[in-house]
């Protein structure tokens, strides 16, 4: 076996360059995966322009697709050439906030404050999957098997945007009948949708200002598509709801005005759910709040990881409940990724999703 791999590395603000690095060693209850998919997420983005703090040197990525190349003596349940993928959460299921029941937040609170990001280490604290192997911790908590029939591109959502826009859906509590509008039809939006249908929302809005994202969305389960750079939205939503507002809205975008707007097309008692990540304050509008008195539920999600919720993944993928192989909109081989970055940071070419194809 090689003793050297191919890795991307943030080198500093604005750079993510390819590097040779050493295969990593693997303690007991580690395992090594030889990478053979992995993908650029929008935190990645936030990483390059330095608007994210991480280490100079690290290693970035965070959604592995793979195949075990050595297990750590005290893994158990898997076997060497077994197709995996591992959350980009990826809890130990030994912290406080795992045995909380949420182990999403693993590791989120220490002796020296509050680390925002709980559990997320991939790319984070330790280094990622956009390389040609990655050590993955607490394996037999966190790799999941791939199941036989499926592609690469297929399972390629589960460790991070299905997870996390599934999320959304899921803590909002949508209801058979429900009507909810997701802002924003990125990757993270746009499995809000999909999962808005799962949960049996009864209609769903889906908001973007690019058409193609809306027609997108339309095919994940959206009922109606609002522009908002030709209509607006939160008058729409009234109109399409009798003046009632909707029962949840879901924010995929991290902005202040994508906040208020989700705050002020809930009706009385919805719930407004945040998946955005933020890069200043927010303000809440007191009309919009209804002074603190119009029984709104706020409540936000940190994409949730470990073997079980990504086999449910692969489960409704694997049913023909969802398609998400075609948000793959580009290709790269992981020595290109320099060239992906940039495609994918000025969005340009109708991208959404990039496959690095690694091995």
């Amino acid at each position: 076996m090689p003793t050297m791999m191919k890795a991307a590395v943030f080198v500093e603000p604005g750079r993510i360059e390819i590097d040779d690095r050493p295969i990593p060693d693997i303690g007991p209850n580690d395992a090594l995966i030889r990478v053979t998919t992995t993908t650029i997420c929008g935190t990645d983005v936030h990483i390059l322009k330095g608007e994210y703090p991480v280490e100079k040197g690290l290693i970035v990525g965070h959604e592995p697709v793979g195949v075990i190349e050595k297990l750590g003596a005290n893994v158990q349940g898997y076997r060497e050439g077994q197709r995996v993928i591992a959350g980009a959460i990826c809890p130990s299921f030994t912290s406080y906030a795992c045995q909380d029941g949420c182990s999403s937040q693993d590791g989120g609170h220490h002796a020296h404050g509050y680390k925002p990001m709980g559990g997320w280490r991939f790319g984070n604290t330790i280094d990622g999957a956009q390389a040609e192997y990655l050590r993955v911790p607490d394996a037999q908590a966190n790799l999941s098997p791939v199941p036989d029939g499926l592609t690469d591109d297929q399972v390629l959502m589960c460790p991070d945007i299905m997870s996390t826009g599934f999320a959304g859906a899921e803590a909002a509590n949508i209801k058979i009948g429900d009507s909810v509008v997701v802002f924003a039809q990125g990757p993270i939006g746009l499995c809000a949708t999909a999962g808005a249908r799962l949960r049996g929302a009864g209609m769903i809005i889906a908001v973007d200002g690019v058409d193609e994202r809306l027609e997108m969305a339309s095919k994940l389960g959206a009922d109606v598509t609002l522009n908002f750079r030709k209509v607006d939205v939160v008058s729409e939503v009234l109109k399409l709801t009798g003046g009632r507002g909707v029962d949840v809205s879901i924010e995929a975008l991290g902005l202040q005005q994508t906040f208020e707007q989700a705050l002020r097309v809930i009706k009385p008692g919805g719930t407004l759910s945040s998946l955005g990540v933020y890069s200043e304050d927010l303000t809440i509008p007191l009309d919009a709040f209804s002074a603190g008195l119009g029984d709104h539920r706020i409540v936000t999600s940190l994409c949730p990881g470990g073997k079980e919720r990504m086999r449910r993944l692969m489960q409704i993928i694997d049913s023909g409940r969802l398609d998400l192989g075609p948000m793959v909109t580009h290709r790269y081989p992981l020595e290109k990724i320099v060239d992906a970055y940039d495609l994918f940071s000025h969005q340009r070419d109708g991208v959404l999703k990039i496959a690095l194809e690694v091995s």
